[in-house]
């Protein structure tokens, strides 16, 4: 099962707002870039992932699950653009900064470190430990 990293500016998608399409998920929208595409068009049902705030508190609040599989992206008119559809999982108990993401060793070659653009991206199985164990999962 692979990992991944959801970003959103929560004044646009917060993660309350995540919350509140209860199981049947929202549409990961908008993404305009051709790597961060690729990622949700390799992503699989029940596959899990980060649900961070950029911008504005720059940290990992919950985690989501992957509830349906890349399809057209309903908010663009080109057909190149695809979204998969996510549901909320669970919160993180204590939220985890980009701060503490990059102050952990074990976590310096995480892509949110290495590439903090990419607003898809994947997680690796070690770092998803060590960030569940930071935010108290």
């Amino acid at each position: 099962m692979a990992f991944w990293l959801f970003k959103s500016e929560p004044d646009a998608w917060s993660w309350e707002q995540q919350q509140a399409r209860g199981q049947a998920g929202e549409e990961w929208t908008g993404v305009r870039n051709y790597q961060a595409r690729n990622h949700m068009r390799a992503m699989k049902l029940g596959e899990r992932g980060f649900f961070y705030h950029s911008n504005i508190g720059k940290e990992v609040v919950g985690i989501v699950e992957v509830c349906g599989l890349s399809a057209p992206d309903s908010t663009a008119d080109d057909p190149r653009w695809d979204c998969v559809t996510v549901r909320a999982v669970e919160p993180m108990p204590r939220p985890v900064t980009l701060e503490a993401i990059k102050a952990e060793p074990r976590l310096a070659g995480m892509v949110l470190v290495t590439n903090s653009r990419l607003s898809v991206q994947p997680v690796g199985d070690e770092e998803w430990r060590v960030i569940c164990e930071m935010g108290g999962l």
